[in-house]
């Protein structure tokens, strides 16, 4: 298996078909991380949602995302759920 760091906590593994960024050590995607934020959640709390991690590689996948927000919002965009297929109480429908 090949590993390729791309910082000090986010690498991409190629394995992985998509070549997708992830958390080192971890199968945590940055796109997990990026999402929690976006939602509003502060990235202390994030950990409350992803406890395997700690405060810096959060604040590292953040940063990466910074520095590479179109290929994210892409890998996010790919693994969206269809409106559709979620419970419409989940929507506030």
């Amino acid at each position: 298996m090949s590993v390729l760091v791309v910082s000090r906590y986010v690498t991409r593994k190629a394995d992985l078909p998509s070549g997708e960024p992830i958390i080192v050590d971890t199968k945590t995607p940055v796109r997990a991380i990026v999402e929690l934020w976006r939602l509003g959640i502060a990235p202390e709390d994030i950990l409350l949602h992803l406890p395997h991690l700690n405060l810096a590689q959060v604040f590292d996948a953040l940063s990466f995302y910074m520095d590479n927000q179109s290929e994210i919002n892409e890998y996010i965009e790919k693994n969206r759920i269809p409106d559709n297929l979620v419970h419409p109480a989940i929507l506030g429908h």
